[in-house]
């Protein structure tokens, strides 16, 4: 490899780094709650399914990202490396402030920001910037009904039930977690493998986008490091300000989250996990009363998803452009 080519592996595997650490607190926040899960735990649980994600489920979210959304021969490594320094300082500000934010956004933005900087809108690919931009606009409504519908059938199926019932959704927890963090490693994974394969075939690595295991490896390895040393600010954020959790309502956001990012895995869809994650916490609590949902947070954490894209989109732009004459 070229010294450049090993830079930008550094600088995604820290990409990585940054998104599992980001999103720690997000897949963990239900159970904790909930106290379904010790803290220690559950954390636990999400670093061991969080490294298997990037192994299971295919690489069909990979190839969105590194194939099929912008023509690879007229990129150039200033174009990756724009977008993931850009991304880089966008995830270390958000988390420095507490704000749920999206990594998959920021990925898209910056790409699309140093891409258009570079080629100008021929770069892109438009059946793959539909399929990318459909699928980051309709998860979070997608996550909210299935954490609407999916606490209505528990409740449904559970009436009548004593409060010991709530043992068992706590137990179940357990489940729940682990199914998360899987979908979390496989659709947050990928994208860092995507990205990563790009370059190998930008700088004439390789000659076709087939993801190597060393790939998979570094990016699984690279998340779950993330998750084991993430915060816990953003816990707060989504356990509690959002809508206090009971057991029922842990159990049904996880598993709604976990099956909307998991299909859109096996599709090839990049999704914001934080988005999904989030909604479907708010589908449970607006199935149960819709007051009870703070949405004073939600506009705070809405306010940060509308910026992150043109914001990181004009960074790497303009990154790009200062690389193009020192590179």
């Amino acid at each position: 490899m070229s010294t450049i080519l090993i830079i930008f592996v550094a600088l995604m595997m820290l990409y990585a780094f940054f998104n599992g650490f980001n999103n720690s607190g997000t897949l963990v926040a239900a159970p904790i709650s909930t106290r379904a899960l010790h803290p220690r735990l559950a954390i636990a649980l999400a670093v061991i399914a969080e490294f298997l994600g990037p192994f299971l489920f295919g690489v069909a979210v990979a190839a969105t990202i590194g194939r099929d959304f912008l023509d690879t021969s007229a990129l150039n490594m200033n174009v990756l490396l724009a977008t993931v320094i850009a991304v880089i300082v966008w995830n270390a500000t958000t988390w420095f402030l507490g704000i749920p934010s999206s990594s998959s956004h920021a990925l898209i933005g910056g790409l699309s920001g140093a891409a258009l900087a570079a080629a100008g809108l021929a770069v892109f690919r438009w059946e793959g910037l539909v399929k990318i931009f459909s699928a980051l606009l309709l998860a979070p409504v997608v996550g909210f009904a299935a954490g609407y519908m999916f606490l209505k059938l528990t409740l449904f199926l559970s009436q009548g039930a004593s409060p010991r019932i709530n043992n068992l959704f706590r137990s179940l927890q357990t489940v729940t977690t682990i199914a998360l963090a899987l979908s979390h490693g496989t659709n947050d994974g990928q994208k860092a493998m995507g990205l990563i394969t790009l370059g190998l075939v930008v700088m004439g690595t390789q000659p076709d986008f087939s993801i190597p295991r060393w790939v998979t490896l570094a990016a699984a390895a690279a998340l779950a490091l993330g998750v084991a040393t993430g915060g816990y600010r953003i816990i707060r954020t989504l356990g509690a300000k959002m809508y206090r959790l009971r057991p029922i309502h842990g159990l049904d956001s996880q598993a709604a989250a976990a099956s909307v990012i998991l299909f859109a895995s096996v599709t090839g869809a990049p999704v914001a996990s934080t988005h999904v994650i989030s909604t479907s916490i708010l589908g449970v609590g607006a199935a149960t009363r819709t007051s009870a949902v703070r949405w004073g947070v939600v506009g705070q954490i809405l306010m940060a998803w509308l910026i992150t894209i043109p914001t990181v989109g004009v960074a790497a732009g303009l990154l790009y452009l200062l690389l193009a004459q020192v590179l």
